[in-house]
């Protein structure tokens, strides 16, 4: 049965859920723009994201590199991580083939598991920071600071992506691969840089996501995976390929998860975010802002 809660309690579930939800988009911000261009899911998405985490958590310990630091070391070397995967290992061993890319990325997220577990073995690990647990006091709700953080940022990062898209020659390059890539490549435009170049996009908003998860959330060689599920249910709901429909989608899903763990307890409290799954593709399976193909 559900519980009931006095309003300050529901709104600050609501307003947490809304913090969480914008991670969870800058999570699904790199599997739905690689969908919109390359027309593939990335199943290496969740391992990329873990490899970023581990990353994160390397540059702290090793380094001394505060995790919000870190996103300005990482965010370009994940980009040339995802340039040089896509342009150098996906595309010659795919040949070009959307199948072949699917057991591709399918084969690249095993490896990075099993290569993350090699190294860190399957321990869980945490950071230790002096602002983990620090709160915003609102005057109506207490907030987890790192995640008001996360949540800025979330919006920085859709904000630069739409600039990216909309504003400059790269970004119109890959509108038009995205809508016709053999009209593209006769006017002129290099479709296989513009694949790396959308793959290394996705896996920078990884390691901005991993900067802003790894003060609050901790991190195994499997971790990625939960948040892809969740990225998915974002993406699918939002709209396959649409930045905007990720953002909005991963800020319903949030409030969605928060309340649903309010009312029915922490352990049901993805129960929620399913449900809107299965609607969304029963009832509109293109999504809030997809197009129809």
């Amino acid at each position: 049965m559900f519980r009931s809660y006095p309003p300050q309690i529901v709104l600050e579930a609501v307003l947490n859920g809304l913090l969480t939800g914008a991670v969870y988009a800058l999570v699904a911000f790199g599997l739905t723009l690689v969908y919109g261009v390359l027309h593939i899911i990335n199943f290496a998405h969740g391992a990329m994201l873990t490899l970023a985490m581990f990353a994160v958590l390397v540059a702290h310990i090793g380094f001394g590199i505060d995790p919000y630091l870190a996103i300005l070391p990482l965010t370009p070397l994940f980009f040339a991580f995802g340039y040089g995967l896509q342009r150098f290992v996906i595309s010659p061993a795919s040949r070009n083939d959307d199948g072949a890319i699917l057991l591709v990325t399918l084969g690249l997220s095993i490896v990075l598991e099993n290569l993350l577990l090699a190294i860190f073995r399957s321990d869980t690990r945490t950071l230790t920071l002096d602002y983990s647990f620090s709160v915003v006091d609102t005057g109506f709700a207490l907030l987890s600071l790192p995640r008001v953080i996360g949540f800025g940022v979330a919006l920085i990062v859709a904000a630069a992506l739409w600039a990216i898209l909309a504003l400059t020659d790269t970004g119109k390059a890959i509108r038009a691969v995205a809508k016709e890539k053999l009209g593209a490549s006769l006017v002129g435009i290099d479709v296989n840089h513009i694949y790396a170049v959308t793959f290394g996009l996705g896996a920078a908003t990884l390691a901005v996501a991993a900067c802003l998860l790894m003060p609050s959330f901790y991190v195994n060689p499997r971790v990625g995976n939960a948040f892809v599920l969740v990225a998915f249910t974002v993406v699918v709901l939002g709209g396959m390929g649409s930045i905007a429909g990720a953002l909005v989608g991963g800020l319903v899903i949030g409030v969605v998860e928060s309340l649903s763990g309010l009312y029915l307890g922490e352990s049901l409290g993805q129960i929620g975010i399913f449900l809107i799954f299965i609607l969304v593709l029963l009832f509109r399976p293109t999504g809030l802002f997809g197009a129809k193909a």
